[in-house]
């Protein structure tokens, strides 16, 4: 008996054993959701991104900079490219004009001549080679081996310090060199200044014109190593100081090699001056591994806010890489103490909010901004706090602000929609009354084409180009402000508003179906048309595209613009015809923003990204489901190439993001999401601590696409739209997939 009960025991301990070996071993297998991110998506083809490190939200972006100036190098970076002249320390993730790459620092092994003023990076004696077979890139890190100077490149950020690290080969020059007058596609330098301050410190700053016409950096560098030797040069000649001022200075900085091979440098930046720099600096000596693991957490608490299941790992790579490069801007603005410039260089200081810039409002405000609001939603209101500050500067909301500056890029005022979905959706933290008066006052004065549309009730295309997409814009920018003042009290401003939001009614061509420039008389249209006529940002009707693509966006008022075309018949047939249209695009100076074709559809562009959930507003639900799975499957994959235009700023990630798991904002201030065709078997939305809300879709395949019948908490469930509210309260909403459109489910009968 005791013999017995001994080898009980050690079946048992074995047991144990096994089943923690197996435990051990399936979480040594399992992959952390940083490990599905590639940063490399999207550096390739017309995405624009960059792979360099940054948090999310970041102050800075520490990227590689090739030095081409064209514009699929908007980032700093394209993957076709294997020439590196260094690493900037803020660089744009997906926009269409390109900027910032400021502060650049470059190791290099050998001593170097900077007097000359190279016109482009051919004649730049620092540059290097590199290959792609030794380049890494995760989220919060970059790497990459530097050929010709024999040096690996390590980059890793906190929200406002950058880290490099550098390895030197044995007993090679350790030398690097800092390049304030290099600039990019539209950037120029126009006053620049460094000084070696101590052994180990150098500090300075840049001034610059291009897209921000006026952007300030101020910068402080801190290296692990004394600095043996600098050459300093200013405007094409060696200055024999520790200082330097002039339009383009360089300084070149050596370090004994005999102490061992790495050098870590610390950098921070600020809009305001070099102390607020110095103050952004973290003060924790060069521990790089640290500031690497604390900027992946970061990165791993990011990504857990929406996680999904599915067998198939490249669709959670272009999911997590989707839903990475969504938090990437905005970016943080304002320094430690609070302090940021404002365009009209004036200092002030955020009381209790964190200000932001990169506003790609234009582009971010359909999707990205929604996705924000579940899954950052603490930082909403600093970033309506930010657009309120702005405002206080000429009394107009921003429209696209960059560093400080208000470039008035693309067109319409969408901080609008932003503020009012914030509030709409309860996020606390803005002042609403101001915000109220802000919108007000913005879409009341003259500016941009406001004059014409106060006067006409649509914009003439006589009066100024782009005039249908500018007027179906501020339409919808009305309805906003109508919503707001509605929910105030405010019932006269609310029917003013209202009332003007149906401004796209004046536009709309009964006889061809499409929305058309019309004349000053409201007798006439624009003649001679061609819908698929494109002619980029002059002479023109439409923003960046053609009839095909901007006739569509009326998202306030889906029944009244199916009404406009007939019936639901009419509608969905002209709907489904763009899809299936042709993609040729006539013109000779056609939008490259035109990307991403199916048909005339443009997914490249944001114009076009509601448009597919229009069916579920003309009782055809099931065609929702087909295009937005089509979209889904066609224009995003694995490789660089992966994203079928811009990223702009994270809009065209956050589209993925929403469509994938089923749910899509075509009107965002409307407070509801509509119902797509989910490709995950479950995703699940951390709405807050102790809630979470789940989307199951059960039989999902790649045929089955089409929803059969849903439940929402063991409720049957039939119509196409669900509410921020249910997805906030928590719960399920479960889909049965089907190979074969219900026809069914989602109809309003």
């Amino acid at each position: 008996m005791k013999y017995t009960s001994l080898f009980c025991l050690l079946i048992l301990v074995l047991f144990f054993l096994g089943c923690n070996e197996k435990t051990a071993q399936k979480n040594r297998n399992q992959k952390s959701l940083v490990d599905f991110v590639d940063p490399f998506i999207g550096t390739g083809g017309h995405g624009h991104t960059y792979p360099g490190a940054t948090v999310p939200f970041g102050m800075l972006q520490v990227s590689p900079v090739n030095g081409i100036s064209g514009w699929d190098w908007c980032s700093g970076y394209h993957y076709s490219d294997s020439i590196a002249i260094g690493f900037s320390h803020l660089s744009l993730s997906g926009t269409g004009i390109g900027d910032l790459a400021d502060v650049l620092f470059m190791p290099i092994n050998k001593k170097v001549d900077l007097s000359t003023m190279p016109i482009s990076r051919d004649s730049l004696s620092y540059k290097s080679s590199y290959s792609h077979t030794n380049e890494e890139a995760h989220p919060g890190y970059y790497q990459v081996f530097l050929e010709d100077h024999h040096i690996n490149v390590e980059l890793t950020t906190s929200k406002r310090t950058a880290i490099h690290k550098y390895s030197y080969q044995p007993k090679d020059i350790q030398s690097v060199v800092v390049d304030l007058g290099f600039g990019i596609n539209w950037d120029k330098a126009t006053k620049t200044s460094f000084q070696v301050e101590n052994d180990s410190t150098i500090s300075g700053y840049r001034f610059s014109t291009g897209w921000a016409k006026n952007q300030k950096v101020f910068f402080v560098a801190k290296f692990s190593k004394a600095i043996a030797e600098h050459n300093v040069y200013v405007d094409k000649r060696a200055v024999n100081a520790n200082m330097g001022m002039g339009t383009k200075t360089a300084v070149q900085l050596f370090f004994n090699e005999k102490e061992d091979n790495e050098l870590f440098v610390k950098v921070a930046l600020s809009s305001v001056s070099i102390d607020n720099a110095k103050e952004n600096l973290d003060g924790r000596g060069f521990n790089f591994e640290k500031v690497k693991a604390e900027a992946e957490n970061t990165w791993k608490s990011a990504l857990s806010k929406i996680e999904v299941e599915t067998a198939i790992d490249s669709l959670k790579t272009i999911f997590y890489t989707s839903l990475y490069h969504s938090q990437l801007a905005p970016v943080t603005f304002s320094d430690k103490n609070g302090q940021f410039r404002k365009e009209d260089d004036s200092i002030v200081t955020a009381e209790n909010y964190t200000a932001y810039s990169t506003l790609s409002l234009w582009d971010t405000f359909r999707a990205e901004h929604p996705l924000l609001i579940l899954v950052a939603p603490d930082r909403v209101s600093d970033m309506v706090n930010t657009m309120l500050s702005y405002y206080e500067t000429k009394k107009i909301l921003p429209v696209w602000t960059l560093y400080a500056n208000e470039t008035n890029t693309m067109t319409g005022y969408h901080s609008i929609p932003v503020i009012v979905e914030a509030y709409l959706k309860g996020i606390k933290g803005f002042d609403a009354k101001k915000a109220y008066e802000a919108m007000k006052t913005t879409m009341m004065q003259d500016e941009r084409g406001l004059e014409y549309y106060k006067k006409h009730g649509y914009i003439p295309y006589t009066a100024m180009d782009e005039s249908v997409t500018i007027t179906l814009e501020y339409a919808y920018d009305d309805w906003c402000i109508a919503q707001m003042a509605k929910a105030l009290g405010k019932e006269e401003d609310y029917k003013f508003f209202l009332n003007r939001s149906r401004a796209y009614q004046h536009l709309f061509d009964e006889e061809t179906g499409f929305m058309r420039g019309k004349s000053v008389d409201g007798n006439s249209w624009n003649e001679p048309f061609d819908p698929k006529y494109s002619n980029h940002r002059e002479h023109t009707d439409y923003t960046e595209g053609n009839a095909w693509q901007h006739s569509w966006f009326v998202p306030h008022d889906p029944k009244d613009f199916v009404s406009l075309h007939g019936n639901n018949e009419i509608f969905s047939e002209r709907l489904e015809q763009l899809f299936t249209e042709s993609s040729e695009i006539t013109g000779n100076n056609a939008s490259v923003d035109i990307s991403g074709l199916i048909g005339q559809y443009a997914h490249g562009n944001e114009p076009s990204h509601h448009i597919a959930y229009l069916f579920n507003h003309a009782n055809k639900p099931w065609r929702t489901q087909y295009w937005a799975h089509h979209i889904l499957n066609t224009q995003y994959n694995t490789t660089p190439n992966g994203l079928s235009g811009n990223e702009d700023c994270g809009q065209m990630s956050a589209w993925y993001v929403l469509s994938s798991i089923g749910l899509y904002p075509m009107n965002p201030a409307s407070t509801e999401y509509e119902i797509g065709s989910p490709i995950f078997e479950k995703a699940t939305i951390r709405v807050s601590k102790d809630k979470k809300f789940t989307i199951e879709a059960e039989n999902v395949s790649k045929d089955n696409i089409y929803i059969q019948s849903a439940t929402l908490n063991g409720n049957p469930f039939n119509q196409t739209t669900i509410s921020h509210q249910q997805i906030t309260e928590g719960g399920k909403l479960h889909f049965v997939m089907g190979n074969i459109p219900n026809e069914n489910w989602g109809i309003t009968k």
